[in-house]
Formats: C-alpha cells, sequence, structure tokens
C-alpha cells in the first residue's frame, strides 16, 4: 500500500466550500451535482480536487455553449 504524507493529502483534496468557489456555484447546484452522479465525494464534503477540475473545464465548455446573457430593457 502507498503511503502518502499530509502535504500530499491536502494538496490532493478540498472541501465542499472550496468546490464552491472553484466551480462558481450556490450549494443547492453542487447538492445536484451530487445527486446525479456528475461529481462525487471521497467522504460527505471533502472532494478530489483532480475530479473538481475537471468538472470546471467541462462546465467552462457547457456555459459558453448554452449561457444566454440576460437583455437589458
Amino acid at each position: 500500500m502507498k503511503m502518502y504524507n499530509n502535504e500530499q493529502i491536502k494538496s490532493a483534496i478540498v472541501t465542499s466550500c472550496e468546490v464552491l468557489q472553484i466551480l462558481d456555484i450556490k450549494r443547492a447546484r453542487l447538492s445536484q451535482l451530487v445527486k446525479s452522479g456528475k461529481l462525487n465525494p471521497i467522504k460527505r464534503n471533502i472532494f478530489l480536487l483532480e475530479d473538481v477540475m475537471n468538472r470546471k473545464s467541462h462546465q467552462e465548455e457547457l456555459r459558453i455553449k448554452y449561457y444566454r446573457p440576460k437583455s437589458k430593457l
């Protein structure tokens, strides 16, 4: 079994609060992503940074494709 030190672990995981900041989403949207299986926590409120960054790149592609700014009146 491979051993990891604390610094390696700390740099590889993020909390749900950090995920909200990285993805620029609300807590309700994070809950939807988890329930739909698009983002899977390691443990409650702990996510792998690699998974979050993969979701971020995918999310950016989707925002370009589907986001339509609201028109100003």
